[in-house]
């Protein structure tokens, strides 16, 4: 460019960490600006200093815009994407309810839940997007869609019941978890053979007792088997890698081993260029790995003993299961009483009768079969 007169130019990338640092230094850019996924918070907030470059920070006064923020986002975007789909109702009586199911969601989330729905009305003949169609969209995106051609075993599916029953009862029964709104063994098109579906928190710090409990619940399936067969098979695996993570993460990374101390090592990914280079030594790297193993252990204890403790109602969940395929909060809740620590976060869940009932309102004709298995409606994360 021959001139800096009334030039101005602006650039965007989802994939800043691939950036060149000579782009990022002061001076080459005037401002960055950093947007973080879509919240659901209540009321306004200034901008605030962690969005705008350290370099570009003031060097005294106030360190935020002088502008504030909705932080109703992912409400928002729901609506605006909702817009375009002819709806049974106002896309204001679906966006809240959808914004809570979906935390962490992105805006291009957001818009493939919408287009799932529109195509599941679709597919089923509706005139119009009812709350079924939006509740299956919002299962397909998070656990992949019910394969009606996966057949499992007798043996096989008494597993897989077993296993997420010990997921729901550990999370139902423990404090810090969260509430477990749906569990179904039907196999899934992303090759998992079931899942327990949670109502995730819009939620950044965690104490060490919170990720314990976390640590329990992942753990829950693999205990169950063991208890309940004596063995146990490869359906955890995805399960103690997330164990695996949280463990090491609070060893190396948010200093909750006393052992080590208040010290926090870069992850792997993260860490020093360079074959073999840490900033630990040899024996502190041992420790670390004494203490992951440590907390992951006595998880593994304290799961079993809610397990062993709650047989009965193990059983009753599983055998649940096996009858219907599909249980719900409300399922769980009848089977087992409600949550010992109080009521966790809910959704007010929406049941197949509400879609007939919308349906009968728009003059359409109601099937008299009920929804196909493991397609019913209901969640949340």
């Amino acid at each position: 460019m021959g001139t800096t007169d009334h030039v101005i130019v602006l650039a965007s990338t989802n994939r800043a960490d691939i950036l060149d640092n000579a782009l990022l230094r002061p001076g080459r850019l005037d401002r960055h600006v950093f947007i973080d996924l879509p919240t659901l918070q209540v009321g306004m907030a200034g901008l605030p200093s962690g969005l705008i470059h350290p370099a570009q920070q003031p060097q005294s006064g106030p360190r935020t815009m002088s502008f504030v923020l909705p932080l109703q986002e992912r409400r928002e975007i729901f609506e605006q994407h909702l817009k375009g789909l002819k709806l049974m109702r106002a896309s204001s009586f679906y966006s809240q309810r959808l914004a809570e199911l979906t935390p962490g969601f992105s805006g291009a989330d957001i818009a493939n839940i919408c287009n799932e729905a529109a195509l599941h009305a679709a597919r089923e003949g509706h005139q119009s997007v009812h709350t079924s169609n939006l509740d299956y969209a919002v299962e397909r995106v998070v656990a992949g869609s019910a394969k009606k051609s996966k057949v499992l075993s007798k043996e096989e599916q008494k597993v897989v019941a077993f296993h997420e029953s010990g997921h729901a009862l550990v999370g139902w029964l423990l404090e810090h978890t969260e509430a477990v709104m749906k569990v179904s063994i039907a196999p899934r098109t992303n090759a998992a053979l079931g899942f327990a579906q949670m109502l995730p928190r819009d939620q950044h710090l965690f104490t060490k007792e919170q990720l314990f409990e976390r640590m329990c619940m992942a753990l829950g399936g693999r205990a169950s088997e063991s208890i309940s067969f004596n063995r146990v098979t490869s359906g955890a695996q995805d399960d103690l890698r997330k164990v695996t993570r949280i463990a090491y993460s609070m060893v190396k990374q948010f200093g909750m081993a006393p052992r080590i101390g208040p010290v926090s090592f870069p992850d792997a990914q993260e860490g020093l260029t360079g074959v073999g280079r840490h900033p630990f030594s040899q024996g502190l790297q041992q420790m670390m790995d004494h203490e992951a193993r440590l907390l992951v252990a006595e998880a593994y204890r304290h799961t079993e003993k809610v397990l062993l403790d709650n047989l009965d109602k193990l059983q009753a969940l599983a055998s649940a299961l096996l009858e219907k395929e599909v249980i719900s909060y409300e399922d769980i809740e009848a089977l087992i009483g409600p949550p010992p620590h109080g009521p966790k976060k809910m959704i007010a869940p929406l049941r197949w009768s509400d879609s007939e009932r919308e349906r009968r309102d728009a003059g359409e004709e109601v099937p008299q079969q009920q929804p196909p298995r493991g397609e019913e409606p209901s969640w949340p994360g």
